[in-house]
């Protein structure tokens, strides 16, 4: 099968076209997928300039999202048959091969049906960013409704589901954006309050909008010095997530003195710590949201396609930043 590999660290043009054997079912409880699509993210770009988890299993496959149709299926697997229409976030980190390929082997157990609605594209574009902010808003902030949340960067991946997550929730969203055209975006989705950050004080806005009180959730998506923004922009005894290590200068005596609690969120724990109910967990998230994208309350935006023998160039666009949506490989 065709698929793209890399055998050390670099930039994108370490990644090389391939021809390798085609995997074969490991265990009883695994699928064979026909991939259609690949979703590609932060960590795939990450994994290849830094080199991946398990440097010792070189070449590597990146991919971590995925969308196909079951081809073969082990003797104990329950939920699929030949011919089903799958989506997963899955492999891709260096011990397991990824995404960027023709076929991969998935345990039936971390995979859920595609949404009905959604191409394999779509598909293939969603289940990292909805993993990374259901967990972020639910299951570490504790989002409620009538809660009012700051999503950091709500036209990103994570951002844009984010922000419709929180809705879902009966949660009012504010957010933060870098263009006017990102603005309308955000605007469409249902933001409540959009602030252009170039030229806006973010902080005074948000505390104008709570009535000087702050968020009770804000969700950082960038890092840097925007997760000490967050602080100060969130209510005393309010919550606070990041999806990045934080920086040095990072105002921790800020977080303290407004009681905060602070949470990460890497939805690749459960893959790399080998946390079986957990990667279950993922599964049931992408079920719930397929009910979702259905009933036309979800929406994924796939900002670019790229096939999947120029992969090069999807790395290099991604890295170039300010992405609105997703980019996708099509195989």
């Amino acid at each position: 099968m065709r698929a793209i590999q890399f055998q050390g660290p670099g930039s994108p043009d370490v990644l090389k076209v391939s021809q390798i054997p085609q995997p074969r079912l490991r265990t009883d409880h695994d699928l064979l997928v026909k991939l259609k699509a690949a979703g590609i993210n932060p960590i795939d770009t990450k994994l290849r300039q830094r080199g991946t988890f398990y440097p010792d299993r070189m070449p590597a496959i990146l991919g971590c999202d995925g969308a196909g149709i079951v081809t073969a299926v082990g003797r104990q697997v329950q939920h699929f048959r030949v011919g089903d229409q799958v989506y997963f976030c899955h492999g891709g980190l260096g011990d397991t091969s990824g995404t960027y390929a023709e076929y991969a082997v998935v345990d039936e157990r971390f995979v859920a049906s595609k949404p009905t609605s959604l191409s394999f594209v779509e598909a293939a574009a969603a289940p990292l960013v909805l993993i990374t902010a259901w967990e972020a808003l639910f299951d570490r902030g504790h989002l409620q409704a009538e809660d009012r949340v700051l999503i950091q960067a709500g036209a990103g991946g994570v951002g844009h589901v984010a922000l419709q997550l929180a809705q879902l929730k009966g949660a009012r969203v504010a957010t933060t954006v870098s263009s006017a055209e990102k603005a309308a975006f955000v605007e469409r989705l249902g933001a409540e309050l959009t602030i252009l950050y170039p030229q806006t004080d973010g902080v005074a806005a948000l505390m104008a909008w709570t009535n000087g009180k702050g968020v009770d959730l804000a969700f950082d998506t960038v890092g840097g010095p925007v997760l000490s923004q967050s602080f100060a922009a969130t209510r005393i005894y309010g919550d606070v997530v990041t999806l990045l290590a934080p920086a040095p200068e990072t105002d921790w005596g800020l977080a303290r003195k407004r009681n905060l609690s602070v949470s990460y969120e890497l939805m690749l724990t459960p893959t790399l710590e080998g946390l079986t109910e957990a990667q279950q967990h993922h599964a049931e998230i992408l079920k719930h949201c397929a009910q979702w994208f259905d009933q036309g309350k979800l929406h994924i935006e796939v900002s670019k396609t790229f096939p999947l023998d120029a992969a090069v160039d999807a790395h290099y666009l991604l890295e170039r930043g300010s992405m609105q949506g997703k980019i996708v490989l099509q195989i």
